[in-house]
């Protein structure tokens, strides 16, 4: 046991040891409180923050994937002819229109 923040052991005490991280923000502690609190309280509004969440996460993995697939397209495309290139103009037009939708549903997770 230890009081320090970021405490180093040398390799053979840490093999025969179990070392566990017993620090907690105070914002985590809050957000782990409220959600105790919310899901006694009105568990209906736990639930939907917890999909909320989860959408969130899912809106980060789509944007990513958007952006490596945008980029891609961009690199293979030929320079001289980019402009005229309606594969990748329809494709920056969907990648437009998701991230805007994405945006818009990011704010009202947000508000709720």
């Amino acid at each position: 046991m230890t009081k320090l923040a970021n405490p180093h052991f040398r390799p053979e005490i840490a093999a025969q040891c179990t070392i566990i991280n017993f620090i907690v923000t105070e914002n985590g502690l809050e957000d782990q409180l409220l959600a105790m609190v919310v899901n006694v309280e009105k568990n209906e509004l736990e639930v939907k923050k917890q999909e909320l969440v989860k959408k969130q996460n899912e809106f980060k993995v789509i944007l990513d994937e958007l952006e490596s697939s945008l980029l891609k397209q961009l690199s293979e495309a030929d320079p001289a002819t980019i402009l005229d290139n309606q594969e990748l103009i329809d494709s920056l037009e969907r990648t437009k229109a998701t991230s805007t939708s994405i945006q818009e549903q990011s704010e009202v997770a947000k508000k709720t």
